[in-house]
Formats: structure tokens, sequence, C-alpha cells
């Protein structure tokens, strides 16, 4: 690529998933001090939490439709002005309101993060996409493992204040401001093989269904009043309902494959199953007579050499089934964590967690950019906004959960969607391999 600097774009978007990274640490953390100190309960620390996430889905999406017109130079300094926008406003967060518009600016400067470099890393590296996206996002659980260290020596070494934790955002912001200033940035991978615009929406399966779908999790996700009531029939019956649509839009309007819909149903449940619970480790694991932010720093520390190794593992299993034996392990995991106490039990149980959930994101990504390239840069922005839309909801739930059932059932319970998660990807797995020897 002429006149692009491929290192320093790369290093500059690993640096500003750094930031990203950061700020999940720093919510882990801080979610303590909010109940404490400003009185929130955890079910109110979770909808002011949730922002972060579907914020984070909605730039993913308007960037994902957007980023061929207006740039990807845009998006990127779109993802800074929001990041600088939102940690002032985190700094002056007292309740539950002002906690929930911080995460909102947060949430869209994560997520113009990520509907930027995502195609922008593999528009750089076309022969390694997985590869080198599982190499960008081990800052993601390097950035926690940063996060974690930094929020451990700030808060609980040196008895400082959260607020200063959080103004340490604004080193890494500064230098992938630095880094991506003056630089040529490619076009996507989409405009570069002239794949229509067209032709990228109908390879998504069925966008509108898909579409409409988010944007409902993301109300189920910000007003309490709507809140899923597994209890009510109504949940079942509106799945239901999109299950048809996706049928119709998919099989009968686009007359294609639903292989982009069955990504996306695993998507929601690996981000669910990762960032859930990692989101919530102080209250999972406060009583396990060990620091939780230690067992984040572990957690993440394990996923951050596993996606940097990762590219040996996919070449060998290839990425379903490397997805598949992620599944099996986070059962196990989880199952572990539910029925651990003690410093030792807990730290195994917490690596062999780490292990299962270590390449689930990345190679999410991967799997779309490889078997349904068509998809682009859109694709992967719809599959890692409504990551995080589905995040946003589990968290409350989560939170509600932790309060009345407690820690051990509440992790016994998201062991769930890792099981059913194993049957998605033997059914993915039968799906791919059907296409390859179709078009043979």
């Amino acid at each position: 690529m002429e006149n692009v600097n491929q290192k320093r774009l790369f290093v500059a978007s690993c640096l500003a998933l750094l930031v990203t990274a950061i700020t999940f640490a720093i919510r882990a953390k801080i979610e303590g001090v909010f109940s404490t100190d400003y009185g929130l309960t955890k079910e109110q620390v979770g909808y002011a939490f949730g922002p972060a996430f579907w914020g984070f889905a909605l730039a993913m999406f308007f960037g994902g439709f957007i980023i061929d017109l207006v740039k990807t130079r845009t998006i990127v300094w779109l993802a800074f002005g929001m990041h600088f926008v939102g940690i002032i406003l985190l700094l002056l967060a007292r309740d539950m309101t002002s906690l929930f518009v911080a995460n909102v600016f947060i949430g869209f400067g994560n997520g113009s993060v990520e509907a930027a470099c995502n195609p922008l890393v593999a528009t750089l590296f076309p022969n390694n996409k997985t590869k080198m996206l599982n190499r960008f996002h081990v800052w993601f659980p390097g950035g926690i493992v940063i996060g974690g260290v930094l929020a451990w020596l700030v808060m609980d070494v040196a008895g400082l204040r959260w607020e200063i934790l959080v103004s340490l955002l604004f080193i890494p912001l500064a230098i992938y401001g630095f880094l991506f200033l003056g630089q040529k940035i490619p076009e996507t991978e989409r405009v570069t093989s002239g794949v229509s615009y067209k032709e990228m929406m109908r390879n998504i399966g069925a966008p509108y269904t898909i579409i409409l779908t988010v944007l409902l999790m993301i109300l189920a996700a910000s007003i309490p009043s709507l809140r899923l009531d597994f209890d009510s029939t109504w949940p079942y019956v509106i799945v239901g309902v999109i299950v048809v649509l996706v049928v119709v839009e998919g099989r009968l309007v686009n007359k294609i494959t639903l292989l982009f819909p069955l990504v996306l149903l695993a998507m929601l449940l690996t981000a669910s199953t990762e960032l859930g619970t990692t989101q919530w480790i102080n209250a999972l694991l406060m009583t396990n007579g060990i620091n939780p932010m230690i067992i984040l720093v572990v957690v993440t520390g394990i996923m951050a050499v596993g996606r940097y190794f990762a590219g040996g593992l996919i070449h060998r299993l290839n990425p379903i089934g490397v997805l598949l034996g992620s599944a099996v392990i986070s059962v196990a995991g989880l199952l572990l964590l539910s029925i651990s106490s003690g410093a030792a039990m807990t730290l195994g149980a917490a690596a062999v967690f780490a292990i299962g959930v270590c390449y689930f994101w990345p190679t999410m990504i991967g799997v779309a950019s490889e078997y349904i390239p068509k998809s682009g840069a859109l694709g992967m922005s719809i599959l890692g906004g409504a990551g995080f839309v589905a995040t946003s909801m589990v968290l409350p739930i989560m939170g509600k959960s932790i309060e009345t059932a407690g820690p051990q059932i509440t992790l016994r319970n998201m062991s769930v969607l890792p099981l059913i998660l194993i049957v998605i990807f033997i059914v993915l797995y039968l799906v791919v391999k059907n296409k390859k020897s179709t078009a043979v």
C-alpha cells in the first residue's frame, strides 16, 4: 500500500483499543465506589454501565454503515473526541444519571474504535486477517491487565481517589491521537475489492430485521421498565417472531444462506459469557479470599498471551474448531468458579475460564471476515455492536441475580450460555462444510 505506514497505523489502532480496554477495568473497580459512596444499588449500577455497551453498539452500527462514505479517518477522530468528552464526564459523575451519560460517550468512543480499526486491520493485512485481528485484540485483555494493575496501585496500594485512576486514561488517549495525526488511512477491503454496498447489505442475510432487533435490545437494556421477565411468555414470543422474520428476509427476499445471522447469534452469547462475567468480577468473587482485581488481571493476562499466539492454533484447528473448544472450556471454567473457595482454587478456575473465553471475540470477527467477506466493515461492526448490546442486557440481570440468588448461582446460570454455544458451533461447522462442498 503506497504511502501507508502499516506499522504506525497498527500500533495506533492497538493503543486506541487499549483506551477502550482500560475503561472496562476501571468500571469493574469503581462499581463498588458508586454503591458504597453514592448509594446506588447494583442493579442501578448495571443500568448506568449499560450505555458503555449499547453506546458501543450504536457507534459500531452507525460507523459500519457510513465508514465507506465518510472514510475511516473520520471515524477514528470521532472515537478520539468521544473518548475525551466521556472521560471528563466520568470524572464529574456522582449519581446514576451522570454515570449513565458519561458511559454513553465512552461507549460511543469505544464503538467508534472498533468500527474503524477492525476493518482497518483487515485491510492492512489482507493475507493474515484472523491472525492480525487476534493480535490487535490482544490489547483488549492486555489493556484490562494494565487497567487492573493501575486500579490496584492507585486505589488499593496508594489509597488515592478513583478520579486519579480515571485521569490516567488521558495518557494513551493523547498517544493514539498523535500516532494517527497526519497519516494516510487506506480504504476498507470492500471498497478496494469492488463489492457494492447493496451486495454487502445482502450478505448480512437479514439486515433490516437484525438492525430492528438490536434497536429493540438497546431499548430493553436502557429502560428499566422494559427489562426482560423470563417468567412471562412475551420474550419467547418476540424471539420466535424475530426468527421467522430473519428466515423470510434472508431466504425469501435476499435468497441467501443464513450464515451471518447464525454467526450473529453466537456473537450475542460469546460476548455475554466473556464481558458479563468480567464486568461483575468484583461482586462475583469478593468473598473468595483473593482480591478480585488480581483475578481480573490473571484472566485477561492469559487472554492476551493466548490471542498473541492464536495464529498457529487457528491454522491447526480452523476458526470454528477453536470456537467449539473454547465453548467447552468456558462451561468448565464457569462451573469451577461457581464452586471455588480460597485463593488457589479460585485462581485455577479463573485460568480455565480465561482459556475458554480467550479466542471468542476476535475469532468471531475473523469468521465473518473469512467466511462472509462480502459482509465487509458493516458485518464486523454489526457483530461487535450486537455483542455489546447483549452484554448491556445481561449486566442488570446479573446484578439482580448477584443480590438475590448470590454469586455462585449466578455463575452457574451463566454456564448455560456456552452450553448453547457448543450446539451453535457444531451447526456452524456443518453449514460452512456444506457451503464449501457445494462450491466445489
